[in-house]
């Protein structure tokens, strides 16, 4: 099995065909939400710059479709996970329902649902709900034998005790969503890719889950950031990835970064 390595193409054939089984410490995924469809956007914000809502093709599907979908590609993530590995789910509340599901038929242990509450969240643009500032990582596990590096957490938790010590890591991460040198923009000045994770919260899932020589997957790689972090950490890592757009970029930037 090849590793540090990005596969063009469907995750559910290439965990099938490519990727052995029961050989991955860890899995993050950033899957379709299934959001995509109203076109919403706001020219003009005077907080953070014009916004556009996730509006793609792979992002649209069905309701029976999308949970489908759903179950083959956890159900394939399952096969490649080893007997102590774990998966870490990135949803918001639109999906986080049918991962719960899923994760639970597929006999994985749900250990904790961490929120993401982001510290520069878009303010709401309807006022008719309260502004939503959240998403969730929902963390399963294969097993029982899972790792968990406690005390490595502590000392990477930016929070401290009062006497400046270190502190347990819990389950609620204030993160901003990526901005600045980290995010990836255009000429025209827009996200390259409209879901790119923050480094911090895969620093801090790498960290948790696995140890330096494993194997970090994520099925859904988008701009790289996994590889990435992965690479940094010392880890060996497989990305697979749908749209050649963006597995040009996620190659770009991981060269970028071995230079």
């Amino acid at each position: 099995m090849k590793t540090n390595i990005i596969y063009t193409g469907d995750c559910i054939k290439i965990l099938t065909e490519k990727v052995d089984k029961n050989s991955v410490e860890l899995i993050f995924a950033d899957p379709p939400y299934n959001l995509s469809g109203n076109g919403l956007k706001w020219k003009g914000n005077k907080t953070g710059g014009n916004w556009y809502m996730v509006n793609e093709e792979w992002d649209k599907m069905t309701a029976p479709e999308y949970m489908q979908f759903t179950r083959k590609w956890i159900g394939a993530c399952y096969k490649v996970l080893k007997d102590n590995g774990s998966i870490y789910i990135s949803c918001t509340y639109h999906n986080l329902a049918e991962v719960m599901i899923i994760l639970k038929q597929l006999d994985f242990k749900i250990n904790n649902v961490i929120v993401w509450q982001k510290t520069n969240a878009m303010p709401n643009m309807t006022k008719r709900v309260f502004t939503h500032s959240t998403e969730f990582v929902v963390w399963a596990v294969k097993g029982k034998k899972w790792i968990f590096n406690y005390e490595k957490l502590k000392k990477i938790n930016p929070e401290k005790q009062k006497d400046g010590s270190v502190k347990q890591m819990r389950d609620v991460w204030l993160l901003p969503l990526v901005q600045g040198k980290e995010r990836l923009r255009g000429k025209d000045g827009r996200a390259l890719h409209p879901t790119q994770k923050p480094e911090e919260m895969l620093k801090r899932i790498i960290i948790a889950s696995s140890e330096k020589g494993n194997t970090v997957l994520d099925p859904f790689l988008g701009s790289g950031t996994t590889a990435i972090v992965a690479k940094k950490l010392g880890r060996n890592w497989i990305g697979i990835e749908k749209n050649k757009k963006y597995v040009d970029m996620a190659k770009k930037r991981i060269f970028v970064y071995m230079e």
